[in-house]
């Protein structure tokens, strides 16, 4: 579960919230304070040491990334259970990374990552594969009040495929070829979902709404006919008639998931020239983690991903990569 205040307030100016490389040198200098930085985040209450059974004081070790219980010398490892186990790689780096993948609305490759960073392509790959997995989207959220929604399609062009791929060429206009999505934004706070899909029909799309949007919400829509039965469904529906080039009608419309859109296409287009559909959904949750911190109050999205790291208990995966 995210562990985002997602309640907190927001800023009304961007330039407010802008996290500058100035701030993030003074902020972490060194893998030390990073590294204190992850006592602060993973311990709040202090360190519990499993052999005096009790929270204990624990000083760094020297020479490593570790603290060591003044009472019993037990070992306690931050970087364990986190995206950062088993990596060579200066923790002060990675929060680099982070802060990097932090600052672009649209987001960064990794073979940008390569060139800021300085390591190998196979190193920036794993760790910003490694950075989104903590982008991802808390399914357990609700949405109600007023509710956006509105499917599209996201799909390269065929001159920019692979030449093994370009028997497969797309060809036409519209969905042929491409990959459809589905999104809902809440009014009010500008929370944003996104998932990809098999298809763009009621059988698929209305159980994606009632798992996320309270039922009795308001929904607008466009007048795609997959949308028909909501009200059945126990929601207060309203359409807007784009078919006539109608785009605002009141306070119906879906300018707001739409912009949403047109912001993930021109990212996946400009940063990353084409997604495969198998990692299509991280970056939406990556684009959706984005937008939803966009004005966050403080270091804004930087906040927010530093927010979300956790320790995974021993026994489990760590973080998937995308």
């Amino acid at each position: 579960m995210s562990k985002v205040d997602r309640n907190a307030p927001k800023r009304s100016s961007a330039s407010e919230s802008r996290y500058t490389l100035m701030e993030f040198d003074r902020d972490f200098p060194d893998d030390a304070a990073c590294l204190d930085f992850l006592l602060r985040e993973l311990y709040p209450n202090g360190i519990f040491c499993p052999l005096c059974k009790k929270v204990t004081t624990h000083h760094r070790e020297s020479g490593r990334p570790s603290y060591a219980c003044q009472n019993c010398g037990h070992h306690e490892h931050p970087m364990v259970g986190t995206i950062f186990e088993g990596s060579a790689t200066s923790l002060r780096l990675w929060f680099y990374a982070m802060y990097l993948m932090a600052s672009t609305r649209c987001g960064i490759s990794a073979k940008q990552l390569e060139r800021e960073l300085g390591v190998t392509y196979k190193c920036a790959w794993r760790m910003f594969n490694k950075i989104r997995s903590l982008m991802q989207e808390d399914e357990t959220e609700i949405f109600t009040g007023t509710v956006e929604m509105d499917e599209t399609y996201v799909g390269g062009k065929a001159k920019n495929m692979h030449r093994a791929k370009r028997a497969q060429r797309i060809t036409g206009r519209g969905a042929s070829g491409k990959t459809p999505v589905f999104g809902m934004v809440q009014r009010g706070t500008d929370e944003t979902h996104g998932k990809v899909v098999t298809d763009a029909g009621a059988a698929t799309l209305l159980p994606h709404v009632q798992t996320k949007v309270l039922e009795k919400s308001t929904v607008y829509t466009d007048e795609w006919a997959a949308y028909n039965t909501l009200t059945e469904k126990g929601y207060t529906h309203s359409r807007v008639a784009h078919s006539q080039e109608i785009y605002v009608s009141g306070d119906v419309h879906t300018n707001t998931m739409e912009g949403f859109w047109s912001l993930v296409k021109r990212g996946i287009s400009g940063v990353y020239y084409a997604v495969g559909t198998a990692h299509l959904q991280s970056y939406l949750d990556e684009y959706a983690f984005r937008y939803n911190h966009r004005d966050a109050t403080g270091r804004g999205v930087m906040d927010a991903l530093l927010g979300q790291i956790e320790k995974v208990p021993p026994g489990q995966a760590s973080s998937p990569l995308a």
